[in-house]
């Protein structure tokens, strides 16, 4: 019980609000000792102990403070012990102590820039992994990439969106439509991950998505039309859950283009966004759109294919359908689109 009950007085000490007054307490009984005992060296260094219990307790000043009030106890200690008229031998001893004193100061403030470095990484990483698969994270992590520099790059734009989600919202509670919409895009941002994307944003019902940024891919528009096809297939395992369970069904049109887009920084200095922008984003949510007239659960433009073909997938392509020229609104020119239907989406191998 004793043993307990010091360990509750320990932990009560660091927890304390006022460690100052031990900081200086603990000086102030060094510097008695170190004053009027003949263990003048071997007391002084004990100086560095105030130090360290000051880094346990005080960020940067604090540590900086407390090691200026060791190093003034220390010569006002050697003043009033030898006075005016001081040995080499007391001399030396004092420098020592407050170079004892200054290095362990240093190690100190190393160790708290080190710490605080390891929890800022350990906050961004949990950051980026909102957005980025593991892979990416880490890359970024450790290459220090600068994800903030505007840059223009080609890259596949995957959006999808729920089908008829004001007309399926009206009749749910809204904690149940959310519960929905967290199962859903827990489901899509899997996708992603699992095929080497990044989540742009989500879009309340949706989500959009970019192959190869921030890490260039030689497979970019690959990858994007399978996390496609992974996505409606996981969809339908859902949907037969939702069925068996007596919930309604949930359907999601995607899109996809690919070309070259805009990354970079938007917002206002005190919320700022990374984001893609251009042509590409705006043709890929147009045909996004256009799934619902099209009847089609997944479609993706000639630019797609194009570079599917180069990247050695003629086996994925002969999935999809021609359909032929479209117009798509917001674009001057019609755009060939080719489609996998609505009911013939399966898994991928």
């Amino acid at each position: 019980m004793a043993f307990v009950g010091m360990q509750t007085r320990f932990a009560s000490l660091f927890q304390s609000r006022k460690p100052l007054g031990y900081v200086v307490l603990s000086a102030t009984s060094i510097f008695l000792l170190d004053t009027w005992s003949p263990l003048h060296f071997a007391v002084a260094v004990l100086y560095i102990v105030v130090i360290v219990l000051a880094a346990a307790w005080f960020k940067h000043v604090g540590i900086l403070r407390t090691a200026a009030l060791c190093a003034a106890l220390t010569c006002l200690s050697f003043i009033i012990t030898h006075g005016s008229d001081p040995d080499s031998g007391a001399a030396a001893r004092t420098l020592i102590s407050l170079a004892a004193i200054a290095i362990t100061t240093k190690l100190a403030l190393f160790n708290i820039a080190t710490r605080e470095r390891l929890i800022a990484v350990g906050k961004e990483k949990d950051n980026l992994a909102r957005f980025f698969p593991q892979a990416i994270v880490e890359q970024i992590a450790t290459n220090d990439l600068a994800l903030s520099t505007t840059r223009y790059e080609p890259a596949a734009v995957l959006f999808v969106d729920m089908i008829g989600f004001t007309k399926f919202c009206s009749t749910l509670q809204p904690q149940d439509v959310i519960a929905m919409l967290r199962e859903l895009l827990c489901t899509l941002s899997a996708s992603v991950f699992e095929h080497h994307g990044t989540v742009d944003k989500f879009t309340g019902d949706g989500l959009i998505a970019v192959f190869g940024l921030p890490v260039s891919s030689d497979v970019s528009a690959t990858n994007a039309v399978r996390c496609a096809l992974t996505m409606q297939a996981r969809l339908q395992s859902w949907n037969d859950a939702r069925a068996a369970s007596g919930q309604e069904v949930v359907a999601v049109a995607i899109g996809i283009h690919y070309g070259d887009v805009v990354l970079g920084d938007v917002g206002c200095e005190s919320r700022l966004e990374l984001t893609v922008l251009g042509d590409t984003v705006n043709v890929a949510s147009r045909v996004e759109n256009h799934c619902r007239d099209a009847k089609a659960s997944i479609l993706i433009t000639e630019a797609v294919v194009r570079r599917m073909l180069s990247e050695g997938s003629e086996g994925t392509v002969r999935r999809f359908t021609d359909r032929g020229l479209h117009a798509i609104r917001g674009h001057s020119e019609a755009i060939r689109l080719f489609a996998i239907p609505r009911d013939a989406a399966s898994p991928i191998n």
